[in-house]
């Protein structure tokens, strides 16, 4: 990756880490659902206008935009004021890969090989004491919201692959349409339409603030340069960056609002990005490896 590019990568990784101190933000006075609900409204308007439908059914985006946006970041905004930490939110939203490698190896029948499974069990010993040595930074109700946002976000990504979309921004855009309205139903149909009324009431400049940065850096610049970068670089590249995006989102906690791990937690969150990583990392190939390497190989 060129350097300009990678540093680019890194900027974005960290914007996409300060969004979970942002989030926090800006449900402190607003339901979550609501907020965020604000966030794809705000995402996709005006934008939407200047952005070709991408050449796929209707009934993906649609499917995408409730995934993408009730699915992930409603119930990963919900688990923050459920009692995690930001930090410790945007950890436990990286078990996604995890499940992405069950449902891969369950119902696609993909191949895991062994430095995979090493991966996975590296990653699923430190969930394990990340959620048990909570120091109140963890909660039973916010762990399962942030682990069903895991698990939309690998049907996120099925239904992506099942769309066979190759204009990946237009089609966020597009399906982002599709997931203020039911954030802002299921809101109702948990609290009364009074709830509404009350995040009216409650919306102040700090509010504002926070969905706008979700809104626009996040969201549209963050997904825009991610895109890019995918299209220049193979997923290998890539997808082993994403693993800074907790590293920014713990640091951020901390500087924003005081989140402190404790040491157990801070042990536990670098052994689980570092079974994630095994989990990301692909496989050498044949045409990378060694010229040593692969007479050996053959």
């Amino acid at each position: 990756m060129k350097r300009n590019d990678f540093l680019l990568a890194v900027f974005v990784m960290a914007i996409w880490g300060f969004n979970f101190s942002m989030i926090k933000m800006g449900v402190t006075n607003v339901h979550p659902l609501l907020a965020t609900a604000a966030r794809f409204a705000l995402a996709v308007m005006p934008a939407i206008f200047f952005i070709a439908k991408p050449n796929v059914q209707w009934r993906y985006l649609v499917g995408y935009g409730v995934v993408f946006g009730v699915g992930i970041w409603g119930m990963a905004s919900w688990s923050i004021t459920a009692g995690l930490s930001s930090g410790i939110s945007s950890v436990l939203l990286s078990s996604n890969v995890l499940i992405g490698m069950v449902v891969g190896i369950l119902i696609f029948k993909e191949y895991a090989s062994m430095r995979k499974l090493l991966g996975a069990a590296f990653a699923l010993c430190a969930l394990v004491v990340l959620v048990s040595s909570t120091t109140g930074n963890v909660t039973t109700e916010g762990v399962v919201l942030i682990m069903i946002a895991a698990c939309s976000w690998t049907l996120m990504g099925m239904i992506v692959k099942a769309s066979k979309t190759t204009q990946a921004f237009a089609f966020n855009v597009w399906g982002m349409l599709f997931a203020p309205v039911p954030l802002v139903i299921f809101a109702v149909l948990l609290h009364g339409d009074e709830i509404v009324w009350q995040a009216v009431e409650l919306w102040d400049w700090s509010t504002t603030l926070a969905v706008m940065f979700q809104a626009y850096p996040t969201t549209l610049f963050g997904y825009w340069v991610w895109n890019l970068m995918l299209i220049k670089y193979p997923l290998s590249t890539t997808a082993p960056l994403t693993l800074l995006v907790p590293v920014f989102a713990l640091v951020s906690g901390y500087w924003m609002y005081d989140e402190a791990l404790s040491l157990a937690q801070i042990i536990a969150s670098g052994l689980f990005l570092v079974g994630i990583g095994l989990i990301v990392k692909p496989a050498q190939s044949q045409s990378t490896m060694p010229k040593r390497a692969r007479k050996l190989a053959g």
